[in-house]
């Protein structure tokens, strides 16, 4: 029996439709257009505005794209896979509540939560499903309200922060040399004092004082998860290629998750 391997036939996204640009965001913040272009490369955000709305809505509207671009039947889905740190409720899950929405009755649905690595963790974990022959389409989604947990009196944060949804159609195939070919990963659980949200978890529920102190936004030392990702991204890229006795010859493209150019650039 040939071996069974994951392979992205489908690919959508949704944005919101309120533009939030550079010149809007000196108004509320103390910053300006080259102060934020300068540091980041980043001139405008996507907001999703609309009252009641979350990070659900993003995700069915991705998800939705990508069945009909896919023309897939709803009752052949598998599984329903978000990666979001932003869900819409503690608990059910995001994943449950796009899968309700999109009318799928054969699925499954569970949220994955890691931050930034989030949607790769997810593809990862539904690639796996895939090979192992249980599972024959799934949808994996990553989405994000970070306009919810983005304090817009903090000039260090705000302007890397937007939202919105990417989907992928995962399916099975049997072909050689296509799909998924290796992955790698690794978690530095050091890393709390350097990007986290203060309140709101089991360590320090929400309260009176946490919202008057403003406690349940997005912190960060932007210099050190800077010179982190910069070291760990390289560090990665290049195990990987070794691992399949490759060089930076053979890579077309390095696609990056990541909050700002100079990143990338560097």
């Amino acid at each position: 029996m040939s071996r069974i391997n994951a392979i992205i036939t489908g690919v959508a996204g949704y944005v919101p439709d309120y533009v939030l640009n550079n010149e809007e965001l000196s108004r509320m913040v103390d910053t300006t257009d080259e102060w934020i272009t300068t540091r980041t490369g980043i001139k405008e955000r996507r907001i999703l505005t609309e009252e009641g709305l979350g990070t659900s809505y993003m995700a069915r509207k991705a998800a939705r794209l990508l069945m009909r671009k896919t023309d897939a039947d709803p009752d052949s889905i598998d599984a329903v896979v978000v990666a979001t740190s932003t869900p819409d409720y503690m608990h059910p899950s995001t994943a449950s509540i796009v899968l309700g929405k999109l009318g799928l009755k054969n699925a499954f649905a569970f949220d994955l939560s890691a931050a930034c690595c989030g949607f790769m963790y997810a593809l990862d974990v539904a690639c796996n499903m895939i090979q192992s022959g249980r599972h024959k389409r799934i949808i994996v989604i990553g989405a994000d309200k970070m306009s919810a947990i983005t304090d817009y009196r903090d000039r260090a944060t705000c302007p890397l922060f937007g939202d919105g949804a990417g989907a992928v159609m995962l399916e099975g195939t049997g072909e050689e040399n296509i799909g998924l070919i290796d992955s790698y990963h690794r978690t530095d659980g050091k890393g709390l004092p350097f990007l986290h949200i203060k309140a709101g978890g089991s360590v320090c529920p929400s309260s009176r004082f946490t919202v008057d102190h403003r406690l349940h936004y997005t912190y960060q030392e932007g210099r050190t998860v800077f010179r982190y990702a910069v070291t760990a991204m390289g560090d990665d890229c290049t195990e990987l290629l070794k691992r399949n006795g490759m060089t930076r010859e053979d890579v077309d493209f390095v696609v990056c998750h990541q909050a700002n150019l100079r990143i990338i650039e560097r």
